[in-house]
């Protein structure tokens, strides 16, 4: 199977990148956990760890771990040094075929594939805690992208960024208006993304989603996605103030 770890590093940047002893540390400049974490990249010991999170500190930004399958001794090492789990993470993941719920037909006028983000798509992500910042991760990813926006009662419903890195899509930061939930618009959206994804080459799509989010579980395992990864985060230190993923 595709990496999925790196269709996500691709589709959903970090500002920078930092060696530090046997970790890579993200530089997020508060695009959120995904882009301000540290990943193992090499055999390390806890001199590698005091290294990234001196690495975390240098760049004002709380001392943060990704824990990847396969990665149990970190995990068990951090939790030694005071380190708490946050945010467990399931990646969903499917192919583009034919019969697969997640490309079926999508009706007239319900969504629209648009790059750049019109105001009002920036505005809803803001309204979901997609600030500039994050919206900012969108304009560094490279290669095929698009924003999605769906309509719902002849208003904009939702949104979702989807761009595509060794022929896998991945969507990220679906947000649909509370007003306007149960109308559709988030099956609009994916299946418009999957849709989108065919149409420049890619075979499959990916997205990534917090364990606790059952709706969005839900929406995707409805979709025909299965689950095929997953990670969390371990968290140090008092810094506060980071998004969710």
């Amino acid at each position: 199977m595709t990496d999925l770890f790196a269709v996500t590093e691709a589709t959903w940047p970090a500002a920078a990148l930092h060696r530090a002893g046997a970790f890579v540390v993200r530089q997020g400049q508060g695009g959120g956990k995904r882009v301000s974490s540290a990943t193992l990249d090499g055999p390390w010991d806890a001199r590698d760890i005091a290294a990234a999170e001196a690495m975390h500190a240098r760049l004002d930004q709380p001392s943060l771990f990704m824990i990847r399958p396969g990665e149990e001794a970190l995990d068990t090492a951090l939790a030694a040094r005071g380190y708490v789990v946050v945010d467990p993470v399931h990646i969903f993941h499917a192919r583009l075929d034919v019969g697969v719920p997640l490309c079926g037909p999508v009706p007239p006028v319900s969504a629209f594939e648009i790059w750049p983000p019109l105001a009002v798509m920036r505005d809803i992500w803001a309204e979901g805690g997609i600030g500039p910042e994050r919206q900012a991760v969108m304009q560094r990813a490279k290669g095929p992208k698009t924003a999605i926006l769906a309509r719902s009662r002849d208003r904009a419903a939702g949104v979702a960024f989807v761009a595509i890195h060794d022929g896998t899509a991945m969507l990220h930061a679906l947000h649909v208006l509370p007003q306007l939930r149960r109308q559709g618009s988030a099956v609009n959206i994916m299946r418009k993304a999957a849709h989108w994804a065919q149409d420049h080459g890619a075979g499959q799509l990916s997205v990534v989603v917090t364990r606790a989010n059952a709706a969005a579980c839900t929406l995707y395992s409805s979709l025909g996605m299965q689950i095929v990864a997953g990670y969390h985060y371990r968290l140090g230190g008092t810094k506060t103030g980071m998004t969710a993923r």
